[in-house]
């Protein structure tokens, strides 16, 4: 695609403060843009490019990201949905609009690209290739369109009754796009929009997923530097995971039993399975999952490494704002009130198996994901 929009591609491998303030000087360029994302580890680039950057480069930042640029929806860490929803709202008229066309670059490069051998990338990434490549999702923009035209053909209309049913074929599937950058939040939403007129309920629930719920992620990691410790969760669930840290749990685990779908529990089992084996995890059983660890680990430190550790390891929309935040949301409260109390969990909303037989088929989920061997 960039050969015929005559776009040089140039591949850079290495540590962004040590190579591209170099290339930037090499190659002459007169600016560097940048998409925005709120994790450290990404915010350190920038920091570390940006000071290496001759002075006269400017260094600019785009929340492609985002429909709403983060830092313009808010200014602050938003407590909740309700408190960031009528932000981003008020916001898509003059945010949630169409891209302009992308055209040929009029200009020949001066310098052009040196050739890259994608197999011998492949092969040279320091990766962890005991991790099965899941075969439901293939990579690319190409892909990823084709997933998002079946969504709203197919799924759509199920989606705002059907959404909380692992069973049913309601959900998009398309995380692991957005995640990567092969489709854009907001192209995503206006294909939505532009096509599904007649499951209007349904295209209001996912926009609501989409945007608001996954800007609120973003909103989180950007402005809570402990955006993946119980430290970053409000003073009252620290409290009450606190008060609770010692009381006796009818159940532990260590991680690798954990991670091998090694419990008493059939469902649990049955999602685990599934995120090992497809590298995804239905929404509504992710926070079932992850309360689960909280109540058969030590501590809910425990607990939150334990759940990371598993969620980016095996989910492909993994290491994301949406993966920190529901983990933080299931075992810290963030973005949630106190409820009852009870042992364990302290005010942490509660959820079990008997709710979950009233929510949907579990035998029939537990049949389609009975844990072979890991």
């Amino acid at each position: 695609e960039c050969k015929r929009l005559n776009i040089q591609f140039h591949l850079l491998r290495g540590a962004a403060g040590d190579l591209l303030p170099a290339f930037v000087s090499d190659q002459d360029f007169g600016a560097v843009v940048t998409d925005f994302s709120p994790l450290r580890e990404h915010l350190q680039w920038l920091n570390d490019v940006q000071k290496k950057l001759k002075k006269d480069v400017p260094l600019m930042q785009v929340d492609a990201h985002n429909v709403v640029p983060c830092w313009e929806a808010s200014p602050k860490l938003e407590y909740a949905a309700r408190t960031i929803r009528g932000k981003i709202t008020s916001r898509l008229p003059e945010f949630l609009t169409d891209f302009p066309a992308v055209e040929k670059h009029p200009h020949t490069a001066v310098r052009t690209a040196k050739p890259v051998d994608w197999d011998k990338t492949l092969v040279s990434l320091d990766v962890d290739r005991s991790v099965e490549e899941p075969q439901w999702a293939k990579p690319g923009t190409e892909a990823g369109t084709a997933m998002l035209e079946s969504f709203i053909d197919v799924r759509l209309k199920l989606f705002s009754t059907h959404r909380n049913d692992p069973n049913s074929a309601a959900l998009s599937q398309l995380s692991p796009w957005i995640r990567f950058g092969h489709l854009s939040a907001q192209r995503v939403a206006l294909q939505v929009r532009r096509f599904g007129r007649n499951a209007t309920q349904s295209v209001a629930s996912f926009i609501e997923e989409l945007v608001v719920r996954r800007e609120l992620t973003d909103n989180f990691c950007f402005y809570n530097e402990n955006y993946d410790s119980v430290k970053g969760a409000y003073e009252w669930a620290q409290k009450t995971l606190k008060d609770h840290a010692k009381d006796k749990r009818q159940y532990l685990y260590t991680q690798e039993q954990l991670e091998k779908a090694q419990t008493h529990d059939k469902l649990w089992n049955a999602a685990q399975y599934q995120m090992v084996l497809e590298g995804k995890m239905h929404g509504f059983l992710r926070m079932y999952w992850a309360k689960k660890v909280l109540e058969w680990t030590s501590s809910p430190e425990e607990a939150l490494s334990i759940a990371l550790y598993l969620n980016d390891r095996y989910e492909l929309d993994g290491q994301d704002p949406n993966g920190f935040v529901g983990c933080m949301w299931s075992i810290c409260g963030i973005h949630d009130q106190g409820w009852s109390e009870r042992p364990v969990f302290g005010k942490i909303r509660y959820m079990n198996y008997k709710g979950c037989l009233r929510k949907f088929d579990v035998a029939q989920f537990e049949r389609k994901f009975s844990p072979k061997k890991l």
